[in-house]
């Protein structure tokens, strides 16, 4: 099998997208607790209220919600340049690192002032949300987001039913994989709940953390061994 193909089925495992799903409904329960009671792993609700605000001649508050949208399109414009510029021979593939990129922009999300700046929190976490769903779309074959469970809910249904009126006897795994992913994110939100409010905004740093888990299950043995020549090598030099 091609390293490529190698790549794409670590990336397409069922661990690593429930532990994306988690992080995505960790994200989705801090910016509605903790940056101004929205969602801002998808974008539809800000297109919804930027129409709205549009309506009513808020200005202000067109632009608050248009951010969000503008950084969400930039994510995914982001994550296909990755894809373009790096080639299965790299060190780190695409995957790895767009899972990098991520990581270093929620980092300082949590000493963003909290409040004023909300908005500029909310946009950050739509651009890493657009790059991680752009990235990530295939558990098993299968198309998934991880940011997002509408269309989960709706293609794990569809599979379920022609499973059971149909002659699709893969229809349950299918829908099996939906649903793990939905209720993960699930429990993402909830778990984030209990924690932000018992533990306060340090629990963020979870979120970079799941997707350091997830940076280890998407890489393969060759590119583990290949990345740990290199840091090897590197303190040598410098020692």
């Amino acid at each position: 099998m091609s390293i490529t193909g190698v790549q794409n089925i670590n990336a397409e495992r069922l661990a690593a997208a429930c532990v994306l799903s988690v992080v995505g409904g960790f994200l989705d329960m801090y910016t509605y607790l903790c940056r101004g009671k929205v969602f801002a792993n998808a974008v539809t609700g800000n297109m919804v209220l930027f129409g709205l605000n549009l309506a009513n001649l808020e200005w202000t508050s067109c632009a608050r919600y248009l951010l969000p949208i503008l950084f969400y399109a930039l994510g995914v414009f982001a994550a296909e340049y990755v894809h373009l510029k790096l080639t299965p021979s790299r060190r780190i593939g695409w995957h790895q690192s767009v899972l990098i990129l991520e990581i270093l922009f929620l980092l300082p999300i949590v000493f963003i002032p909290y409040g004023d700046f909300d908005f500029a929190v909310n946009a950050i976490i739509a651009f890493i949300c657009a790059l991680q769903v752009q990235t990530f779309r295939r558990v098993h074959g299968l198309p998934f987001a991880s940011t997002m469970c509408t269309g989960n809910l709706r293609s794990g249904t569809e599979a379920l039913f022609h499973r059971v009126f149909g002659k699709d006897h893969a229809g349950w795994q299918k829908a099996r994989h939906y649903y793990l992913v939905i209720i993960w994110f699930i429990i993402g939100a909830a778990v984030g709940a209990v924690l932000l409010r018992s533990f306060g905004h340090l629990i963020f740093f979870l979120a970079p953390a799941g997707l350091i888990a997830v940076f280890f299950m998407v890489t393969t043995r060759r590119q583990a061994v290949a990345l740990r020549n290199y840091w090897r090598n590197l303190f040598r030099r410098k020692g």
